[in-house]
């Protein structure tokens, strides 16, 4: 397809004449007359020292050895070889049937003919050259031109869905600009299911929603959510929307695996999230008593008075992050109460104690003396009386 130039210059020539000889013996130009009727063949330049002429759309029957004569005694030639490169047709990929179902193997093989010499193929996919493919090439009947056809031999795979494939061919007459052959690829396969979160820890009186991923080819159809092997067991609390489970106001009875089921014309996959309801996490502050005859700081909202000295006093500080609504037994409350009533008791037994110290109870008591010695108890009487002044005076204390 090309224009090939043939040139033939003599240093030396006393008008001599000059020709161009095809390998077939045939005259093209003696000097500028013309021998051969071929259009393709042009006269470029003629004279005494120089024959050129050029042919154009040459094909591979024009390669050969051409002879440039100089017509002196003895004739002098000199000889050119011309070398007619093979243009590879443009490159075709057979073998794909789509779609493919994943996991099958896949044969593709790239086929390009007239090359000469042979071309070379390379296989590609999406701009990444592969390796360890087969390469077979066969020359043509004639034995001018070459056939060259290379075989890619994969399994396919989910990841080579939208994949381009191409088949490059290279070849010195394409002067770097390369014949490709392009196959994107089509795989189906089963859908890869995944669950997500929006809640790490989920505790009772939260929501929390579940979004089911689930990618395939075909894409698969909604999505089967259940727990525990059968349905959601409250509805109204527990709500689907397309690939979202929502479940709100989580309590105990919501624990269990949940699982998501995708399902497209090629198969069916699933999986499974544990769901687990924590307790509400709440921190009380630590009960503080101080051991004082006037005060006592507790958690609780009691103060009790023992006596007109003595006091006490409580305090009663809340969680700010217990939850609104919360039912049960108030443990510090009773704790406090507690507290308080040992406290009132002790003080009450130390006051009593310290008032009948202060108060000792005091008595007189008065004997006869020298009522021994009297004759009849009158006498006695009024001895004792007479004595009562110097009687000794006994005190005895209670305690």
């Amino acid at each position: 397809g090309g224009t090939a130039n043939l040139t033939c210059r003599v240093d030396q020539n006393d008008n001599t004449s000059l020709q161009w000889s095809n390998p077939a013996q045939q005259t093209l130009y003696f000097d500028d007359k013309k021998a051969l009727r071929d259009n393709r063949i042009e006269l470029v330049r003629a004279s005494w020292h120089e024959l050129s002429i050029s042919v154009s759309d040459v094909s591979l029957s024009d390669e050969g050895q051409y002879t440039c004569s100089l017509f002196t005694m003895p004739v002098k030639t000199s000889k050119a070889f011309l070398t007619v490169l093979g243009v590879p047709e443009k490159p075709q990929i057979t073998g794909f049937t789509s779609p493919v179902m994943e996991g099958e193997r896949m044969q593709l093989t790239c086929k390009t003919s007239g090359s000469k010499p042979a071309a070379d193929i390379r296989w590609f996919k999406n701009d990444k050259e592969v390796k360890d493919v087969k390469y077979v090439k066969e020359e043509d009947s004639a034995r001018k031109t070459f056939t060259v056809s290379s075989t890619l031999d994969f399994l396919a795979d989910r990841s080579d869905d939208g994949a381009v494939v191409s088949c490059r061919v290279d070849h010195e007459s394409l002067n770097s600009t390369p014949q490709i052959a392009m196959q994107v690829l089509e795989i189906h396969y089963t859908p890869l299911v995944k669950i997500i979160s929006s809640n790490s820890w989920p505790e009772e009186g939260q929501s929390i929603i579940l979004t089911c991923e689930s990618k395939g080819k075909p894409v698969p159809e909604p999505v089967l959510w259940t727990k525990d092997g059968g349905e959601l067991p409250d509805p109204e609390r527990m709500v689907v929307n397309g690939r979202v489970l929502s479940i709100s106001f989580l309590n105990k009875t919501d624990n269990g695996t949940y699982r998501c089921e995708a399902k497209n014309p090629i198969g069916r996959n699933s999986t499974e999230y544990v769901l687990i309801v924590h307790d509400v996490f709440n921190t009380l502050l630590p009960t503080t008593v101080i051991p004082s005859l006037t005060t006592a700081t507790v958690t609780t909202n009691v103060a009790l008075t023992a006596s007109t000295t003595t006091s006490a006093t409580a305090t009663s500080i809340r969680d700010p992050n217990a939850l609104a609504g919360q039912t049960g037994p108030d443990h510090a409350l009773i704790g406090g109460i507690v507290a308080v009533v040992v406290f009132v008791t002790l003080c009450s037994i130390i006051l009593l104690g310290r008032y009948l110290a202060r108060h000792k109870g005091t008595y007189l008591t008065n004997e006869a003396k020298g009522a021994e010695d009297a004759p009849d108890a009158d006498t006695a009487i009024i001895n004792a009386e007479g004595s009562q002044v110097n009687a000794e005076e006994k005190k005895e204390y209670f305690i």
